[in-house]
């Protein structure tokens, strides 16, 4: 896997998300989003969006991204994060 190309892929989805309401965004704690996306290399990555509480139900959430190649790289997959306040700013930036 080519991990320049994964990290830029996971940046790249995790901005999108970014730009969701707290609302939407907290859909995702009891489902994820994923998404199939082919990279400028031609390889094929499976990305992986969760949402999770950072401390308390209803207070921060932490959105959870991670890629992978459906490969061996599946047991360790590269992954990132941001926490968004029930507010929308986000923490610790």
């Amino acid at each position: 896997m080519d991990t320049t190309e994964a990290r830029a892929i996971l940046a790249e989805q995790l901005a999108r998300y970014r730009t969701n309401s707290y609302a939407r965004l907290r859909d995702l704690i009891d489902s994820q989003d994923v998404l199939e996306i082919r990279g400028p290399s031609g390889a094929v990555y499976q990305l992986e969006i969760e949402a999770v509480w950072d401390e308390r139900p209803e207070g921060n959430l932490r959105v959870i991204g991670s890629i992978d190649d459906r490969g061996v790289r599946a047991l360790v997959p590269i992954t990132d994060d941001f926490i968004l306040a029930p507010n929308g700013s986000f923490i610790g930036e």
